[in-house]
C-alpha cells in the first residue's frame, strides 16, 4: 500500500522533475495565494468607500472593467506570445502586475484612495493580463514538453484552488485586524517569488516554440490573428473545446454570483454558511486538480464528464434546502467545473502546434474570461426574475446538455478518439497532435 501511495503521489507531480517547472509552481504558489489576497480585500475597500447599498453595483463595474480588455485584446496578446520571447514576456506582465499591486497598497495606507484609483488601477491590469494570459499558459510546454503538459496544468489548477482556500481566510483575517491596505503590500510582494522563479530558469532546459515572424503591415497583423481563429474553426477537437468551455463556462461556471442569496435566502445560513460553501467549492476543484494531474494525457472524457457532473449537482442544489445537502452540492460543482476547464486547457496546448500556441490559447481565454460577464448577467437576471433556484436550475440543465452534445458529437465520429500517442498518428498534420480519447 504504500508502495501505491509512493506510484500514485508520483504520477500526480510528475512535471515537478523539471526543474525550470519547479521555480515555476512555487513561484506561482505564492503569488497566486496574494492574488486571492487582494481579491477579498478590493471587494472590502469597495464595499467601505461607496457602502453597502451600492456596493453590488461597483464591484460588478469593477469586475467588467477588469475583463474588458481580456476580451477586447486578448487576440492581441496571444500574437505577441507568439512573437516575443515567453519568460520575458512573463517576466515583464509580472513585474507590472506587482507594481499596480504595490500602488494600490500605497494609497490606501497612506489614506488617498478614492474610488477611480481602484477603477484606474484594474483597468491597467486588465491591459496587463490581456497580454500574461495567453504568454503564461503557452509558456508551461515549453518548461514541461508535450508529454507532460497536461499533468503541469492541472497541478497548476491545484495552485489556484488551494490559493483559493487559504487566501481569502488569510486575508480575513488581516482586513479585520489591520486593515486593506497590508493585504495589497503583501500581494505586490508575492510577486516577487514569480520573478525570481522565472529569473533562475534555465534556457538550455526550455524547449521554446518557433517563434512568429514579426509582422511588417498592418494586413499581416490581421492575418496572423486570423490565423489563430482559421485554426480553431477547422480543428474539429479544439472547436468543441471552446464551443463547449465557452457555453458551460458562461452558464455553469457562473452560479456562484448568486450564491450568498442562496446561502442567505434558501438555505438560511447566513455569511458563515456562504463560507462554508464557499470552502466546500475550494476543496472540490482541488480534488478534481489532483485527480487531472494523476492522469497520463487530457481524455475528452474527462471534459465530458466534468460538465456533465457540474451540471447535475447544480440541478441538486437548486432543488434542496438542507444545508448539508447543499455542501455536497457545491463540493460536487467544484469537482466538476475544474475537471471540465483542466482538461479542456490541456487537450488545447498539446493539440496546437507551437508557433500557433499563443493565438489559440488567447482564442480559448477570450471565450472564458468573457463567459463571467455575461454569464454573471444572465444568472442574476434569472435570479431576479424567476427566482434563485430556477436559475441555477437552468444552469445546470444547460451544462448538461452541452456535455450530452460533445457525447454525441464522439459517438458520430465528429472528433477523432484514438488511443494513440500524438507522434504515432498516421498521417498526422500538425508537429505533435493529441490522443483525444474519449
Amino acid at each position: 500500500m504504500i508502495v501505491g501511495s509512493r506510484v500514485k503521489l508520483s504520477a500526480t507531480g510528475r512535471a515537478l522533475k523539471h526543474r525550470n517547472f519547479r521555480f515555476f509552481f512555487f513561484g506561482q504558489l505564492i503569488s497566486v495565494t496574494g492574488t486571492w489576497m487582494q481579491s477579498v480585500a478590493q471587494a472590502w475597500l469597495v464595499l467601505t468607500l461607496v457602502g453597502p447599498k451600492d456596493a453590488a453595483v461597483y464591484l460588478g463595474l469593477l469586475g467588467a472593467v477588469q475583463f474588458l480588455p481580456v476580451m477586447v485584446l486578448g487576440l492581441f496578446g496571444g500574437m505577441i506570445a507568439d512573437l516575443w520571447p515567453k519568460r520575458r514576456t512573463v517576466i515583464g506582465t509580472q513585474i507590472v502586475a506587482g507594481l499596480l499591486a504595490l500602488i494600490l497598497s500605497v494609497l490606501v495606507l497612506s489614506g488617498y484612495v478614492q474610488v477611480w484609483h481602484i477603477f484606474a488601477l484594474g483597468l491597467a491590469l486588465g491591459f496587463v493580463n490581456a497580454v500574461d494570459m495567453p504568454t503564461r499558459q503557452s509558456f508551461v510546454v515549453e518548461m514541461v514538453g508535450r508529454e507532460d503538459i497536461a499533468n503541469a496544468i492541472a497541478l497548476n489548477s491545484a495552485v489556484f484552488n488551494g490559493a483559493r482556500i487559504i487566501g481569502p481566510a488569510v486575508a480575513g483575517v488581516l482586513v479585520a485586524v489591520v486593515g486593506t491596505g497590508l493585504c495589497f503590500l503583501l500581494n505586490s510582494l508575492s510577486y516577487v517569488a514569480v520573478v525570481a522563479g522565472l529569473l533562475m530558469m534555465r534556457d538550455s532546459e526550455l524547449v521554446p516554440s518557433q517563434r512568429l515572424a514579426m509582422p511588417r503591415s498592418i494586413s499581416e497583423v490581421r492575418a496572423n490573428l486570423a490565423e489563430g481563429i482559421s485554426y480553431v474553426w477547422r480543428t474539429p477537437l479544439v472547436l468543441l473545446v471552446v464551443v463547449t468551455v465557452g457555453i458551460v463556462s458562461t452558464f455553469g461556471m457562473n452560479f456562484n454570483v448568486v450564491l450568498p442569496a442562496m446561502a442567505g435566502g434558501v438555505l438560511n445560513v447566513g455569511s458563515v454558511g456562504f463560507g462554508m460553501m464557499s470552502a466546500a467549492m475550494g476543496i472540490g476543484a482541488l480534488i478534481a486538480a489532483l485527480v487531472v494531474a494523476a492522469g497520463e494525457r487530457p481524455r475528452l472524457r474527462m471534459l465530458v464528464g466534468g460538465a456533465a457532473l457540474l451540471g447535475a449537482a447544480e440541478v441538486g442544489l437548486s432543488q434542496t434546502t438542507s444545508f448539508p445537502l447543499a455542501l455536497v452540492a457545491v463540493f460536487l460543482t467544484g469537482l466538476g467545473a475544474v475537471a471540465m476547464a483542466a482538461t479542456a486547457n490541456s487537450l488545447i496546448q498539446v493539440t496546437v502546434p507551437g508557433p500557433l500556441r499563443g493565438r489559440v490559447i488567447s482564442v480559448y481565454t477570450t471565450v472564458f474570461v468573457g463567459s463571467t460577464p455575461v454569464g454573471n448577467g444572465l444568472t442574476g437576471a434569472m435570479a431576479g426574475g424567476f427566482g434563485t433556484p430556477a436559475a441555477v436550475l437552468v444552469d445546470g440543465l444547460v451544462s448538461i446538455l452541452a456535455a450530452a452534445g460533445v457525447g454525441v458529437a464522439i459517438l458520430r465520429g465528429a472528433v477523432p478518439s484514438s488511443d494513440k500517442k500524438p507522434d504515432e498518428r498516421p498521417g498526422g498534420q500538425f508537429e505533435g497532435g493529441v490522443s483525444s480519447s474519449a
